[in-house]
């Protein structure tokens, strides 16, 4: 793998200032490095987050950090809920979801904020039902039993493809079911269709034969976001400036060696190197600060959430940013 000592996402002091506010960046340039150092940087990742994984495998983020004394902590989940729930309770510093999880979670209280996000993957997720089934369209999932994770971003998506296809969310039968779990009911027949991103969507298509019915093409758009635990972000600018500048690194060169890529990262994920291909080829890796534009986008999830009452209270996802006081 080349260097990528002089593909820098953002300088330092645009880090600072990107990530913590005018403020609080002021704040953080006064930790002494040996107080950041004994902090290490603990990162909640999925194996379906391929560039994450690609990134862990590498080992270049640990080579990066290693002059700052950091060291780095990689903690699976099995899906974004969960990812966020460790977010909530201290375990990590640092995570990589999709659209909805972060919605659960500042309805719960935890305290974190958008730290970036990769453009939209719209066809990165779909809706998919078995090769063999009658369903043919969105519209004739009325009273059948359709599987996904609660709190995805794959929730959403089903809601705005009901909502396309002129059905409620009450008209179906939907089963929560981790990814796992859902493709053995997927499987056997338990449910009709199933809900689900890649590289699970991938694998499914590859595997078995599953259809999609629909994905998130002129529906939804499918960013991925990066969080961060608003007290890490504050004082650890330096640490966070170094992780994006390995996302990004290892972004272009994914993208420009992407069948090398797959074959490296699908051990990782247990995933034959085709499966992982497909899924890469799906996705978008950029990563970029928040704008007021991404968190109306992503208000509008926050706001149907609440009108299904899935979520408790209203809430406002500009607070969970350091656009918050701007």
């Amino acid at each position: 793998m080349p260097s990528f000592s002089s593909l820098s996402f953002i300088s330092r002091r645009k880090a600072l200032a990107w990530l913590t506010g005018g403020v609080l960046a002021a704040s953080a340039a006064l930790v002494a490095p040996h107080a950041a150092a004994a902090q290490p940087l603990r990162i909640g990742y999925q194996k379906s987050a391929s560039l994450l994984t690609l990134l862990k495998a590498q080992g270049s983020l640990e080579k990066r950090l290693a002059p700052l004394g950091v060291e780095v902590k990689w903690v699976e989940f099995p899906a974004g809920p969960q990812l966020l729930e460790g977010l909530n309770i201290g375990a990590v510093d640092v995570g990589a979801v999709g659209e909805a999880p972060p919605i659960f979670a500042q309805a719960a209280g935890a305290n974190f904020i958008y730290a970036g996000y990769d453009p939209a993957s719209p066809e990165a997720e779909a809706i998919v039902v078995p090769k063999d089934s009658t369903i043919r369209s969105v519209a004739e999932l009325k009273g059948k039993r359709v599987a996904l994770n609660k709190g995805s971003n794959v929730h959403y998506l089903l809601v705005k493809l009901l909502e396309k296809h002129g059905l409620k969310y009450t008209d179906i039968q939907v089963v929560f079911l981790p990814p796992a779990d859902a493709r053995a009911a997927f499987e056997r027949g338990a449910v009709d269709a199933w809900a689900i991103w890649d590289p699970f969507l991938a694998a499914t298509e590859k595997q078995i034969g599953a259809r999609v019915l629909a994905d998130g093409s002129g529906v939804v758009n499918n960013f991925f976001y990066y969080l961060a635990a608003r007290d890490y972000a504050k004082a650890n600018g330096k640490v966070l400036d170094a992780l994006f500048d390995e996302i990004n690194s290892n972004a272009v060169w994914l993208k420009a060696n992407i069948k090398e890529a797959a074959a490296r990262i699908a051990p990782e994920q247990g995933l034959a190197p085709e499966v992982v291909e497909l899924a890469l080829r799906r996705y978008q890796f950029n990563a970029k600060p928040v704008t007021d534009a991404i968190l109306a986008e992503q208000q509008k999830l926050a706001d149907t959430f609440f009108e299904l009452k899935l979520i408790p209270k209203r809430i406002e996802v500009r607070q969970a940013s350091v656009l918050a006081n701007r």
